[in-house]
């Protein structure tokens, strides 16, 4: 245990991957708390919120497909750089838009479209970046490890960026940018150790591999599809301003908190498999946490005290991390090098799916129904969704190992 931890220690490929996920994630957090907070504070509707969500997800629809090819086609590390550039330069053009009082409604929309489109190139390229930097025999923790950084990031730059949008929006986007400036210089100084498949044509065959793929596997299957409705039904996030503002009666900086804890529990998980491995009773642990999920957020959304809202938002981010962990072990360790790029694309599409479409139904129901219902409902939907994926996927609840050896040749 610890000599694997010692490894990824002195594992300078990774090493530089790991701060190049610090980067981007801190970012990308400050980028959507003061995104969230400079919409809300233009119009007030609670519906924008989701609307964003949705913009920025239907890129993953849109080119989820084309995603994976040029990631298993193309060098990961330019591809990656390339996506980091065009982030870097949407939050420039956020900063000077706000230092000339230019950034509107529209505006947001816009940029939120082309945040999602470099990010939906971006995910499945990264994931399937490291399992060509470290070994296999330490790719779970390596895994952890790699979610720690971004969780670290989420814990920080939200609260960092909540802060600085007190003194202005643009002291959030100027560091944005910086930050994605070293994440590229990071992530080209990476190895090549790749080989793309450059031969491979871009097939409606080949693009639909991936999700061939997953299909075939139904443990893979039914761990993300869980993700899926689950996170779609409980997330919250999108509704974190309207808590802020008018429940917990707090401003930008609790919002920074707010957005901060989730992360918190998700860091100390993540520093937990790091060090401890999932070795026995994988399936059960991930519903269990799940479920554990769904009661947080029920919890949260009865909470009228930020303290009470931020301790189980930090429950919340461990649940999440759990499945996360199990999750991309299945993913990356079961699928070819040459095909990774493709099934991490449709793995993202339903993280999209969790998170920007689940953003998208909490301002609905919100809309109809009403911030604190909304959120309540959500968590009650996780709770059932739990149930009904144990029944349908009983041999990944009953699951015992998280790596185990294929029955299908």
């Amino acid at each position: 245990m610890s000599g694997d931890t010692l490894q990824l220690r002195h594992h300078r490929p990774f090493v530089a991957f790991w701060f190049a996920r610090i980067c981007t994630a801190g970012s990308f957090q400050m980028l959507t708390v003061a995104i969230g907070w400079h919409l809300y504070s233009l119009t007030g509707n609670v519906l924008d919120l989701g609307l964003v969500g949705l913009v920025e997800f239907l890129p993953r629809v849109l080119f989820m497909l084309h995603t994976g090819h040029v990631a298993d086609r193309y060098d990961r590390r330019r591809v990656a750089a390339l996506c980091q550039t065009g982030q870097g330069l949407i939050a420039l053009v956020l900063l000077v838009g706000s230092l000339n009082q230019a950034v509107t409604r529209e505006l947001i929309f816009i940029l939120a479209f082309c945040l999602g489109t470099a990010r939906a190139f971006e995910q499945p390229t990264t994931q399937a970046l490291l399992p060509n930097i470290v070994p296999p025999s330490i790719f779970p923790r390596a895994i952890a490890a790699a979610a720690s950084a971004m969780q670290g990031a989420t814990i920080i730059a939200p609260a960092l960026g909540g802060l600085l949008y007190a003194l202005g929006a643009g002291w959030v986007y100027g560091p944005a940018v910086v930050l994605y400036g070293i994440a590229i210089l990071l992530v080209t100084s990476l190895p090549a150790r790749q080989t793309p498949s450059q031969k491979e044509k871009p097939t409606l065959d080949n693009l639909l591999a991936g999700i061939r793929f997953i299909r075939s596997r139904p443990d893979v299957l039914g761990a993300i599809s869980l993700d899926l409705f689950a996170v779609l039904l409980g997330g919250a996030t999108a509704l974190l301003p309207v808590f802020a503002a008018d429940i917990l009666l707090t401003g930008p900086w609790g919002l920074g908190l707010l957005r901060s804890a989730p992360a918190v529990g998700a860091l100390g998980m993540s520093f937990l498999l790091a060090y401890v491995s999932l070795n026995r009773h994988v399936g059960r642990i991930m519903f269990g946490s799940v479920a554990l999920f769904g009661v947080a957020t029920i919890a949260f959304g009865l909470s009228t005290s930020l303290w009470f809202s931020l301790g189980t938002l930090v429950v919340l981010g461990a649940a999440d991390m759990v499945s996360v962990v199990i999750r991309s072990s299945f993913v990356q360790l079961e699928t070819p090098d040459a095909m990774r790029g493709r099934v991490s694309a449709v793995n993202g599409l339903f993280i999209g799916a969790s998170n920007q479409l689940g953003e998208f139904e909490s301002g609905v129901t919100a809309h109809f129904f009403g911030t604190v219902p909304a959120v309540v409902l959500g968590g009650v939907g996780t709770l059932v969704i739990t149930g009904v994926w144990m029944k349908l996927f009983p041999g990944l609840a009953k699951r015992d190992r998280l790596t185990e050896p294929r029955q299908d040749g």
